[in-house]
């Protein structure tokens, strides 16, 4: 790729002016500017360059629009190895930037799956060689995500996984979970659970009246609140670093909130669809509304608000899951679990903010510093000496997503001409401008 929007057109000194600087790791929200220096955060704030802007800066005007670190993903599927027909580390760094991430966590259900150090150390190789944002690898728990046998923990968390998880399988098998957790615990891995009760998910959608209605199998909230119990009384024996990939139930996230409130090292996510979305969405046989968890309904997807606003929730994720029309074109129960989101993530988590249910600190935090400190990331936060990855975004634009334009090599997406507001500008990696909305700037 060689456009603006990948490739910066200048190098060395960049001064972003103008901005209003955001940064929820140290409650920063205030006019200021900041200056880029060989890819790093020389320095910013309200008096920054009061005494003029360096002469040979590249001067970029944010017109006083919101500067952030950039956004942080910690779960997202990602195709490659062994699905590029659906997406490739390229494609979806492109789509991530466009979404205002620029750092990324890919899952481990690739094919191979990612359970051995070579397949980490070519998700490295592979995203240093394609992709525009920094791509960091989920090692599996279980050796191809089989629930039995455990990967070597401690020498793939070495190699460079940043947590382990068997992407969209739960861990069943209660002993295999507590070795897992009591050997992670020996590394301070982190362990991230998809939290489905197999034998309780054999359904297609959330279990209630539309269910009977539509004449599908349905998967009651127990499966979720089932595993997430389990779990948490296994981190008790263990003292292990526990995380649930994805909540959709407010069972489940009770026993969450209950467990953080016992000191507990045990956090949670949320992907965007699970509280923008409700099983509603899957009337009429909709696929491309369908994913696992599945969606809920509108009681719980309120819950999950509240919750995102309690604390008890600590991050959102894109839960990107691009598939190609083959797998979502089919009879429903049939279909592929998955909705495409690095790019739709933001808007949808704007809309927490737009409602008066976050503040936009609180919010911008569930998407950078948090997820950044889980996974052991240097990122996240406006700090001087780090990497300059920064996302520029109008909080207040109004637009329309279009699944035709969205950048993913997938378009399996239910949002199409859904209205959001809150907008990303540009992105910058490493100072390096990665997306850019004017393709002329």
């Amino acid at each position: 790729m060689s456009s603006v929007n990948t490739v910066s057109k200048h190098s060395g000194m960049t001064a972003l002016i103008n901005a209003r600087l955001l940064d929820p790791c140290g409650k920063l929200d205030e006019p200021g500017s900041l200056l880029v220096k060989d890819r790093k955060i020389e320095d910013f704030g309200s008096r920054l360059f009061n005494d003029g802007v360096p002469e040979n800066a590249n001067i970029v005007d944010c017109k006083g629009h919101c500067l952030c670190p950039g956004f942080v993903d910690m779960r997202a599927h990602l195709r490659e190895p062994g699905a590029e027909h659906k997406e490739t580390l390229a494609t979806a760094s492109a789509a991530a930037s466009a979404g205002g991430i620029t750092s990324v966590v890919c899952m481990p259900n690739t094919d191979p799956v990612i359970d051995q150090i070579a397949l980490i150390e070519f998700i490295a190789r592979r995203a240093r060689e394609t992709s525009i944002v920094k791509v960091f690898p989920a090692a599996a728990i279980t050796r191809n995500l089989g629930g039995t046998e455990l990967t070597e923990i401690g020498m793939l968390a070495e190699a460079g996984a940043v947590g382990f998880s068997d992407a969209d399988r739960a861990v069943s098998n209660s002993l295999v979970m507590q070795r897992a957790l009591a050997y992670a615990k020996t590394f301070d891995a982190l362990i991230m659970q998809h939290p489905e009760d197999p034998s309780l998910s054999e359904g297609v959608m959330n279990d209630g009246e539309l269910a009977t209605r539509l004449g599908l199998q349905g998967i009651p909230t127990t499966a979720e609140t089932i595993v997430v119990d389990r779990d948490v009384r296994l981190v008790e024996l263990t003292g292990a670093r526990y995380h649930v990939s994805h909540l959709s139930t407010d069972e489940a996230a009770k026993v969450v909130q209950s467990a953080k409130k016992r000191g507990l090292p045990v956090t949670a996510a949320i992907s965007a669809h699970h509280f923008s979305l409700n099983e509603n969405a899957v009337a009429d046989y909709r696929t491309f509304a369908k994913v696992s968890p599945p969606l809920r309904s509108e009681s719980d997807r309120e819950k999950m608000v509240e919750h995102l606003s309690n604390g008890a929730i600590d991050v959102i994720v894109s839960d990107h899951a691009p598939h190609d029309q083959d797998s979502k074109r089919v009879p429903f129960s049939q279909a592929a679990d998955g909705i495409v989101g690095l790019e739709t993530m933001f808007p949808l988590s704007m809309e927490l903010y737009h409602n008066g249910r976050l503040s936009l600190l609180d919010l911008l935090a569930k998407i950078t510093i948090n997820p950044a400190k889980l996974i052991g990331l240097q990122a996240g936060e406006l700090k001087k000496g780090s990497a300059a990855d920064l996302t520029l975004f109008d909080p207040d634009a109004p637009w329309t997503i279009k699944v035709a334009d969205l950048k993913s090599k997938s378009q399996n997406a239910p949002y199409d001409g859904r209205p959001v507001q809150g907008q990303i500008l540009r992105t910058w990696v490493n100072g390096r401008l990665a997306f850019s909305l004017d393709p002329e700037s």
